[in-house]
């Protein structure tokens, strides 16, 4: 990527499912006249609508959005395919002049996209999946030791409640049998491409588990269900990457006949908590990030990014 001199500017809102980043990230959109990058990692397949929360061609009001709808269900995708192809809009968008704006839930494409990756060290699923049964009956803690055992340098970067650079680390070390530490040194990471603006949405803890109650039956009454059964009628199976995502999983299940309908739907709802509590704490490590309340703090998110921009 050959960008300018001078660091592109971008605008980066963050937040735990239900805080209203989409609203947020349009609202900015519309006072500075912004385009829209999404970073989610759902939202990029196609035919994954409702469950995905990708904005409607009404609700974006022909404000450009992109990196949505741009693979199909059965494609490989990864937060690797994400950098290159964020990078290379964002090059595009900054040559035309145009203000940007970040927005999603997937954070690993986000510090992806401003910090990048390691590239050549492949993800080792089975593993990630033996990390993440230990992090949910010890805790991240036990993880963030385990690296201190194995790669105390970096350790001593990564913030003990990190969950994915904890888990990036020590996957690196299982694949390569080297630290990730002394990968950075070799690869010698470039410094940061971007002037980013990161804005955190956060609140109160029972407004947004309320919200997530209520965005969940909103999206089952829009079609959810037959959304993924029209899916699956295309010829997607339900162990396809996107199928196994939040709520897809569920639906799925219940499409097998594993449990009733309001099991899943309060399945769904539960673990969207448990995600949003997770990605909270991921948000909370990062000292970057500018926080605001997100059913308060409309005004002042517009007048930073209004003045970030100018």
């Amino acid at each position: 990527m050959s960008l300018s001199r001078e660091k592109p500017k971008l605008v980066v809102v963050l937040g735990p499912t239900a805080s209203g980043k989409t609203e947020m990230a349009l609202e900015i959109a519309r006072r500075t006249g912004a385009c829209i990058v999404s970073a989610d990692s759902v939202q990029v397949y196609r035919h994954f609508d409702i469950g995905s929360a990708k904005p409607t061609e009404e609700q974006r009001g022909g404000i450009p959005h992109f990196l949505i709808d741009v693979a199909d269900p059965d494609e490989d995708f990864n937060a690797g395919r994400y950098m290159r192809l964020a990078l290379d809009c964002i090059e595009r968008l900054v040559e035309g002049g145009r203000k940007i704006i970040v927005v999603g839930g997937t954070f690993l494409y986000v510090k992806a996209l401003l910090y990048g990756l390691l590239e050549g060290v492949e993800v080792d699923q089975e593993f990630r999946d033996r990390l993440a049964g230990e992090r949910d009956t010890k805790g991240v803690a036990s993880l963030h030791k385990k690296l201190e055992s194995l790669d105390p340098v970096s350790a001593g970067r990564i913030n003990p409640n990190d969950y994915v650079r904890i888990e990036r680390a020590l996957e690196v070390h299982h694949v390569t049998g080297e630290k990730m530490s002394d990968h950075q040194r070799r690869h010698g990471f470039a410094e940061q491409k971007f002037n980013a603006l990161k804005i955190g949405l956060l609140g109160d803890r029972e407004r947004l588990r309320h919200a997530i109650d209520q965005r969940v039956e909103a999206m089952v009454n829009r079609g959810w269900v037959e959304e993924v059964k029209a899916i699956r009628a295309m010829g997607y199976g339900p162990n396809l990457k996107p199928m196994k995502s939040i709520g897809y999983r569920r639906i799925n299940e219940f499409l097998d006949g594993q449990f009733d309908f309001k099991t899943a739907v309060e399945s769904i709802k539960t673990d969207t908590k448990r995600f949003s509590k997770r990605q909270s704490t991921w948000l909370r490590a990062d000292d970057g990030i500018k926080w605001f309340d997100s059913a308060e703090g409309k005004d002042l998110v517009l007048a930073a990014c209004s003045e970030f921009f100018n």
